[in-house]
């Protein structure tokens, strides 16, 4: 492993950092130079704004990288074109003949922590024009850096093309259900015809048209229990335990189609035996009573096979079907449906965070086919589901994959050939 050396960020590029217009000096007729506030603007690899500045006080010169200096500090994109910046970015360009631009937000973004570090402490996240311009590089030739710059760009744009195609299928996911909870699906596997062809295979309702074979009720006769959270003082703050116990299901966990098991809290087995009620077991439907501008009230998901039994927390309900009438999963999936989730919005109470109570829930109105029907519908529904996570599953492993070859290539603990003398310019 040879010995490198660190420079400061300001030795090998151009930094700059933003000022945040008047809104006498904004507008959105093109006129001037396009505006970005902070990093809400950022896209895969480059901004997008409807808001323009003329004229403008700060710019970030094309082809350089644009980097948020307020929380999320770090996060970073691609100059495709002239910006001003407002406050809550900083840009830096190479040096010409001095530094590859690419390669010098690769050691940025390796170095992520050192700004972390100076953004702690204030009373919200962000860093000086010193600290970015202090951000530790290492140094490098021209052609060594435009090596790595090439190898580290290679997997971020496999990266980036992973992302977009899980986008891609979470758009057709998105369609099969809407035709999954309309047209349903037939014993060859393919989906009835259109209403549009075949109308006398549909019935109306007060949902919208569905086929004429499902039955149309409240999701009440399809329940066989729906347990909404224990009583505040059942369950308190001092009821939780370090890491053995019992698990507790909060909101948290609850997302749409699938179980969250990232943020555990536990509570001790003595204190779960007063909560039979709650008792969540694998397969139970898990639904999320409380919504806010992020997440939808009715969100639901099952519990999974391979976790020990758990409880349910405030706000989280614990719901199991007649297995005569519905499938746990077919319960899942119509709670996340558009069909479930325009009915839940009338149902909706609360000022600042919309939620739902198990009475309102129970008079959903359900689409019920017979259970052969729902489970080759769960079957159409997994094999998508089974796609999107192996898509996901390789973008996870391409930005392991990155983050080691960053940490191999840029701390020299993998020497890095170049075919070139390491005194070739280097390029952005």
């Amino acid at each position: 492993m040879s010995e490198v050396t660190f420079a400061p960020l300001a030795s090998f590029a151009d930094v700059t950092m933003g000022q945040s217009p008047g809104t006498e000096l904004c507008n959105a007729d093109g006129k001037g130079l396009p505006f970005l506030q902070g990093c809400a603007e950022f896209g895969a690899r480059n901004p997008h704004t409807f808001v323009f500045c003329d004229p403008p006080l700060r710019s970030a010169k094309a082809e350089s990288v644009l980097i948020s200096v307020r929380a999320p500090v770090g996060t970073m994109n691609y100059a495709d074109q002239d910006y001003c910046i407002g406050r809550g970015l900083g840009s830096f360009k190479a040096k010409p003949n001095i530094a590859n631009t690419v390669f010098l937000k690769h050691a940025v973004e390796h170095g992520a922590g050192y700004l972390h570090r100076r953004s702690q402490g204030s009373t919200f996240a962000a860093v000086s024009t010193d600290d970015v311009r202090t951000v530790p590089i290492p140094v490098f030739g021209c052609a060594k850096q435009n090596k790595i710059a090439a190898i580290l760009s290679s997997i971020d744009t496999a990266i980036e093309q992973t992302e977009a195609l899980i986008e891609k299928y979470q758009h057709i996911k998105a369609g099969l259900m809407h035709d999954l909870f309309t047209r349903g699906v037939l014993p060859t596997g393919q989906l009835r015809p259109p209403r549009e062809q075949a109308p006398e295979l549909y019935q109306e309702t007060a949902i919208g048209w569905i086929p004429k074979e499902w039955r149309f009720q409240n999701v009440e006769v399809a329940l066989e229990s729906v347990a909404d959270g224990p009583f505040g003082s059942n369950l308190k703050t001092e009821h939780y335990v370090a890491d053995a116990g019992v698990q507790v299901v909060r909101l948290q966990n609850i997302a749409e189609y699938e179980y969250d098991d990232s943020d555990k809290a536990y509570i001790s087995n003595r204190h779960a035996c007063f909560l039979i009620r709650n008792k969540v077991v694998s397969g139970d439907v898990l639904i999320a009573g409380l919504g806010d501008e992020r997440y939808a009230v009715g969100r639901a998901c099952c519990y999974p096979a391979e976790l020990p039994s758990a409880v349910n927390k405030a706000d989280c309900f614990r719901a199991r079907c007649k297995s005569t009438v519905m499938e746990n999963k077919f319960f899942m999936l119509f709670l996340n449906s558009e069909l479930a989730r325009r009915q839940m919005r009338r149902f909706e109470q609360g000022v600042t965070r919309p939620r739902i109570n198990t009475g309102n829930l129970k008079r959903v109105a359900a689409c019920i086919p017979d259970l052969d029907e729902q489970n080759r519908i769960i079957s159409k529904f997994d094999a998508m589901q089974k796609t999107i996570r192996a898509q996901i599953t390789c973008m996870e492993a391409l930005r392991a994959q990155k983050l080691g070859l960053m940490q191999d290539l840029l701390t020299g603990k993998v020497a890095v050939k170049v075919n070139s003398p390491d005194n070739a310019p280097a390029h952005a």
